[in-house]
């Protein structure tokens, strides 16, 4: 009986064995295949370089970096690289925003004017308040016309052309996509909690989260940076773009709080990896928590994804897309500049979520996202989520 048991035993172990072996074989081939299929969109729109995450139940199960970090030298990109984000960066000032809200040292009806401290009001509508959430959701009635970079443009007592930021509708009436909305956030930022943009950014959402990542550019290793390249379809090739991790180290010298804000760029100055972008995603994609460590809770991360208008489908800096996977609705944002494309968006139904940076590519549109990453993002959910449909 005694020996009999023992084969028993050993039969059921290499059973287990077969089964692990051909779980582990199943699972290289899948990402084999979805690694093939990602460098057919990659060469499709000749992208220099691309970094990707996928995560599923709250975790990462697949990052990968394909391509090169580097054109001049031929370096290869790798997921510990970091990259400026653009416009994706627009979250990680909404979520330090509503931390401000639930400590109950703002509200989100606020005179968005009297945060920022000075004047912020249409003429055309000298007795409509612009609101703090009209700020965050691009219904603020505000423009990039006059630039915003700094806060001349808008202040009345230093642009004599300060009116041309407003366009000609009632604040709260539409939606006007505008960087200066994001890069005043910052200094509301500053001014409520009494902390530098980058450090307050720093101190409660990177650091909790346990990120490498951050807007100061001195306060990175610089050898991680990727550099950026914009393409030129006359010539089919592509030039390296210089300002994109700027130290600008004058103006943070003379640093004004409150006022210098935009020498950060809170509307989209953010490095960070892929990797550690999807983590950041994953607390979003759980409402505000991850790994037990809650950022903002339910109800803000609720207010965050909901969009304020079914046309625009954008709530605070986390939009709402119907299009970019048939039949799935995802929640998150994109961002360009410098020649890179970022895409970070997931589903909180299903609990899934891609993060997809690149470097450089052949950039055509369509709906006003790059063709590259609508492929990008349906080549890998087909590589890992189609049964989900």
């Amino acid at each position: 009986m005694f020996i009999l048991s023992c084969k028993l035993m050993k039969f059921k172990y290499f059973y287990l064995l077969l089964l692990i072996v051909g779980l582990s074989s199943a699972v290289q081939a899948q990402q084999e295949k979805a690694e093939a299929d990602f460098k057919s969109v990659m060469d499709k729109y000749s992208a220099v370089g691309a970094s990707v995450a996928v995560v599923k139940d709250g975790r990462i199960i697949y990052n990968h970096s394909f391509g090169l970090k580097d054109l001049e030298h031929q370096t290869p990109l790798n997921n510990q690289d970091i990259f400026r984000i653009a416009s994706i960066s627009k979250s990680f000032s909404a979520t330090a925003i509503m931390q401000l809200v639930e400590a109950g040292k703002i509200s989100l009806d606020d005179d968005f004017g009297e945060l920022v401290g000075f004047k912020v009001r249409n003429p055309k509508f000298p007795d409509q308040k612009i609101t703090l959430k009209m700020a965050l959701s691009h219904t603020s009635g505000l423009n990039d016309s006059q630039g915003y970079l700094n806060f001349d443009v808008i202040n009345p007592d230093k642009n004599p052309d300060w009116a041309k930021c407003y366009n000609d509708y009632a604040p709260g009436s539409k939606f006007d996509y505008c960087n200066l909305n994001f890069n005043m956030i910052g200094a509301v930022i500053e001014k409520i909690s009494g902390e530098r943009f980058d450090n307050y950014i720093k101190q409660h959402i990177i650091k909790p989260l346990d990120l490498y990542a951050g807007y100061c550019v001195d306060s990175l290793d610089s050898t991680r940076f990727v550099k950026l390249y914009e393409y030129h379809p006359d010539s089919k090739s592509y030039t390296l773009s210089s300002n994109a991790y700027a130290p600008r180290r004058t103006e943070i010298a003379n640093y004004v709080m409150g006022y210098t804000t935009p020498v950060f760029s809170p509307t989209g100055g953010m490095k960070i990896s892929a990797h550690d972008l999807a983590r950041y995603m994953i607390m979003h994609m759980n409402y505000g928590t991850s790994d037990g460590v809650k950022i903002i809770n339910r109800k803000s991360a609720k207010i965050m994804q909901t969009a304020l208008s079914a046309d625009e489908g954008y709530g605070l800096a986390i939009m709402t897309a119907d299009d970019l996977i048939p039949g799935v609705k995802l929640k998150g944002h994109t961002g360009s500049a410098y020649g890179l494309h970022s895409t970070m968006f997931f589903s909180p139904k299903h609990k899934f979520g891609f993060v997809i940076i690149t470097n450089g590519i052949n950039a055509t549109y369509t709906d006003g996202l790059p063709d590259f990453s609508r492929a990008a993002i349906n080549s890998l959910y087909q590589s890992f989520f189609n049964h989900l449909k």
